[in-house]
């Protein structure tokens, strides 16, 4: 599978069969990771990979969402702003840019090994930041959840064209 056909297989899972999630894939996935870029390589970032069902329990009620807690496994990107690289000219913090390379590159991995993810921005960073004991300058950027999808998933029709989204100067 060549990286566009990744692309284009990559959907928001929601609904996931109860299957272990085997060691190795998650290493994969966290390999995958560990190999993005970012600015001034800096790698500002963390990744807390969540399957203890106390810890699951903690971060599901950063996420209170019925879909959201059948998840065999989590994987939370946090940031660290103590070591992410900061733009000069107007002191832009590169942290969750960096962090969400680093995140998509988890993504697309998953869905090249079989496995489903979703993006989750909407959740309660400071209650997170409370039941996990994250020290200050350490920021929740994104969840997902991970596990085998429970159904055949549906393909994307209504993107828009390269012409939408590119304008040549």
């Amino acid at each position: 599978m060549d990286l566009l056909e990744i692309i284009s297989k990559r959907r928001s899972v929601r609904q996931f069969l109860p299957d272990h999630v085997e060691t190795e894939k998650i290493d994969y996935l966290l390999e995958c990771a560990r190999l993005a870029p970012s600015a001034v390589n800096a790698q500002p970032w963390k990744f807390l990979v969540v399957k203890s069902p106390e810890k699951k329990a903690l971060l599901h009620q950063c996420y209170n969402r019925d879909w959201f807690a059948v998840a065999p496994v989590y994987i939370l990107a946090l940031g660290d702003t103590g070591r992410s690289w900061k733009r000069k000219a107007d002191g832009k913090d590169h942290c969750d840019i960096d962090v969400t390379i680093a995140f998509e590159h988890i993504v697309l991995a998953a869905t090249e090994k079989g496995l489903g993810t979703c993006w989750v921005c909407n959740f309660d960073v400071e209650l997170c930041y409370k039941l996990f004991d994250l020290p200050a300058g350490i920021i929740p950027v994104a969840i997902t959840p991970i596990g085998y999808p429970a159904h055949d998933l549906e393909t994307v029709t209504n993107r828009k064209t390269i012409r939408e989204i590119t304008e040549i100067i």
